[in-house]
């Protein structure tokens, strides 16, 4: 039970350090909408989301005003859409009207973001799938609020080289779909390894087959709450370090838990899960690298920001654990660049590299989010910063991501302004160095060896 001492220090956190519960998302099962017709496909589709959602946005403004919490964002995430138009669409284009159909519904239930275009193709593709697949930038062009995802790989079933080629393409057309907008298309397009069913945070969100007919997901976000209690314990060990976060990720965590439960109870919904997943925003204050750099670095991509990163993870997961019956999706800490002042200013003092925030993935939620690249780049380059990925989610039984913006007409030193939550970033360096050979090699990278647990 949650009392009234809570949600007075809530308050606090809330008033003076920018903790927000960043998104409800419901998840809506679609799978009992397939038909083998395009049009009623499209309406079973729609008259089930706009059923479910069409008190969603207007619920979560309640308990904003009821518990003074801030609700940033409230969003929708469907089953992946290559399983739900598999008997009815026969081209891309067909699929690319299921697009249409989303935004649509998005709009009129006042969601900023639908996820759930999506294709789960971590061993082999079906004709379906592919077609979704060469779908996307021409869906991603045509809506506003729809968001894409592919599972390329996981620990279970090795790496789907096929896929990992083919969406080093998609992300190059996406980017050129797009380039009137900055290439924004690929700012919705994510591409996993070892995605979760269950995440509540775009544009990695879908709501998986195993998921109920409908659920309440929460995220909750607080990196200026971590900030403002490690200025308290300057020059503390490791051990008072580790026990101040562990600490009020609990705290951050119980937020969401009454967001969640009441979201759950008004919308007569099952409640999902908790993902407690420090995602930083453009504001100041609200920064990952700013917690890292209050642990003692001079900047982010300094020695040490690794273990720094590493300890953060884990601690906030610890915290986050004990403080929700279920917590889920992603939860931990991610390091998107343009959605973050202090990673944007790392890159813009030389501090932070690509390839630094690649050794960063390998403990953080993620992977490489929000990255502008140069518009140039080519596919394979694409595909390959994918397959490191990749590689490093499958060995390290991980979630792991990548979401490049190629922006085209731009080179390194640019900036790029994408707006709102999704910030503005400089274009980096990428390496130039090719491996269109080994991308075209084709077929999977088979599992690694400690995938066999039977």
């Amino acid at each position: 039970m949650i009392n009234i001492l809570e949600v007075n220090e809530t308050n606090k956190m809330i008033e003076q350090e920018k903790l927000d519960v960043r998104t409800i998302t419901l998840g809506i099962s679609l799978l009992d909408c397939c038909d083998a017709d395009l049009d009623a496909l499209n309406r079973n589709i729609y008259e089930k989301i706009t059923g479910l959602a069409r008190d969603l946005v207007s619920t979560g403004r309640e308990i904003e005003l009821d518990y003074g919490i801030p609700i940033v964002n409230k969003r929708i995430a469907v089953t992946p859409i290559a399983l739900v138009g598999g008997r009815a669409c026969r081209s891309p284009a067909d699929f690319v009207t299921i697009a249409e159909t989303l935004d649509r519904a998005a709009r009129d239930t006042g969601v900023n973001f639908l996820g759930g275009y999506s294709a789960i193709v971590s061993k082999g593709m079906t004709p379906n799938e592919e077609a979704l697949i060469r779908s996307i930038p021409a869906a991603l062009a045509a809506t506003d609020r729809v968001c894409s995802s592919v599972n390329v790989g996981s620990t279970k079933t090795g790496i789907n080289m096929d896929a990992v080629k083919l969406m080093g393409e998609i992300v190059r057309e996406t980017a050129e779909a797009t380039k009137e907008r900055n290439s924004i298309g690929c700012a919705k397009l994510v591409v996993f390894c070892n995605a979760p069913d269950d995440n509540p945070f775009m544009a990695g969100a879908f709501h998986g087959v195993s998921e109920a007919d409908a659920v309440v997901n929460v995220g909750v976000s607080g990196p200026g709450v971590i900030k403002h209690a490690l200025e308290g314990v300057r020059g503390e060990n490791f051990e008072v370090l580790c026990e101040t976060v562990k600490r009020t990720a609990f705290k951050v965590t119980r937020a969401g838990q009454l967001v969640a439960q009441e979201a759950s109870e008004r919308l007569g919904i099952p409640f999902g899960i908790v993902d407690l997943s420090l995602a930083p925003t453009p504001s100041v204050g609200d920064s990952v690298a700013g917690i890292l750099e209050e642990m003692g670095l001079e900047s982010v991509g300094a020695p040490g920001t690794t273990a720094a990163l590493a300890l953060l993870n884990d601690q906030v997961k610890k915290g986050g654990i004990m403080a929700s019956s279920f917590v889920g999706g992603l939860s931990g800490a991610f390091i998107p660049v343009s959605e973050d002042q202090g990673m944007i200013d790392a890159v813009n003092r030389g501090a932070l590299t690509i390839e630094k925030l690649e050794a960063m993935t390998c403990v953080c939620s993620v992977g490489l989010d929000m990255i502008a690249i140069p518009g140039d780049t080519p596919a394979s380059t694409i595909a390959g910063i994918i397959a490191d990925e990749a590689a490093i989610g499958m060995i390290n039984n991980k979630t792991t991501a990548v979401r490049l913006i190629p922006v085209i007409g731009k080179d390194v030193g640019d900036t790029v302004e994408f707006g709102g939550l999704l910030g503005h970033a400089p274009v980096q360096r990428v390496n130039g160095f090719c491996c269109a050979d080994f991308i075209n090699r084709g077929g999977r990278i088979p599992a690694p060896i400690h995938s066999f647990k039977n």
